[in-house]
């Protein structure tokens, strides 16, 4: 045999070798991961419980002279939710929420731009951002008399007050992200003398998505609640949810208010799981690590 041939079979040996040492088998009566149903059994169980309380409250607690003030769930849903007034709580609720994705929406597009025009210069961030905290420190009951005065007591007023309560966690999730770039991304990017654009674009954007995701879920639930704290002042017009909660409360018709609770409620968790349902879709692949 050839030095040649011996040098062969000794590195195919080697790179058995390697390749078997490489494989590590699973230990012995590892358990196979299989997949966990506390996600969906945790909170029907939370829910079960809390729908026990309201009947003990209901039944056990309250005299029967006082009992619309909580009335049981079955009598909720029969008598609130399906009806006579369920067409009327629905189309108000889908007033609702086009103020609250309108505002929604305006706040979103005004929020990243202020986010960027911060994160692009330190004297811009200084001078603009205590006046985000301040918005966000007024309380908005105290803006809304005046909103009122200044556009009204229509749709726009409603979409305003959306706005200002929505806008904050954009500004701040925005900006986080958008400063939370890894330094040696940015210094390869300004090795190659890239455009302040491009840079916002290629590498500053992506790193921000999930922060801006994060602001944006936080404020898709306050927009929900602008959209209803508007109805309970701006009493104008065609009537949203809120304004059929203040009407039921005033009449003291207990199923339909507590009914259009729930809807509103309904209203704000779905769209809060949308935007993390898009969330994931956009960021989810290359962002969250699996444990």
């Amino acid at each position: 045999m050839s030095r040649t041939d011996l040098v062969t079979k000794a590195e195919e040996a080697q790179a058995g070798a390697v390749a078997t040492d490489s494989f590590t088998p699973p230990p012995a009566g590892a358990a196979t991961p299989r997949r966990s149903w506390l996600p969906i059994v945790g909170p029907l169980a939370v829910l079960a419980l809390i729908i026990a309380l309201w009947y003990a409250i209901t039944y056990l607690v309250l005299d029967p002279s006082r009992r619309f003030l909580m009335p049981p769930p079955h009598e909720v849903i029969t008598q609130g939710l399906f009806g006579s007034n369920a067409p009327e709580m629905l189309e108000a609720l889908g007033r609702t929420t086009s103020v609250a994705l309108t505002g929604l929406a305006i706040a979103f597009v005004v929020g990243v731009a202020w986010a960027v025009l911060m994160s692009q210069a330190q004297w811009a961030e200084t001078s603009l951002f205590p006046y985000a905290v301040i918005l966000q420190c007024i309380p908005i009951l105290a803006l809304v008399p005046l909103i009122g005065f200044w556009f009204g007591f229509g749709f726009s007023a409603r979409v305003l007050v959306c706005v200002l309560i929505a806008l904050f966690p954009i500004v701040s999730n925005t900006l986080f992200g958008l400063k939370s770039v890894d330094r040696g991304h940015r210094e390869l990017f300004a090795l190659h003398k890239t455009r302040r654009i491009t840079r916002l674009i290629k590498l500053e954007f992506p790193a921000a998505l999930p922060a801006m995701f994060a602001g944006l879920r936080i404020s898709a639930g306050l927009a929900v609640v602008g959209a209803i704290v508007g109805d309970f002042f701006f009493k104008q017009g065609a009537p949203g949810i809120g304004i059929l909660i203040d009407n039921y409360r005033s009449r003291l018709q207990s199923d339909e208010l507590f009914a259009a609770i729930l809807l509103a409620s309904a209203l704000g968790v779905l769209v809060f799981a949308f935007f993390g349902w898009l969330s994931n879709r956009v960021v989810g692949k290359w962002h969250n690590v699996k444990r």
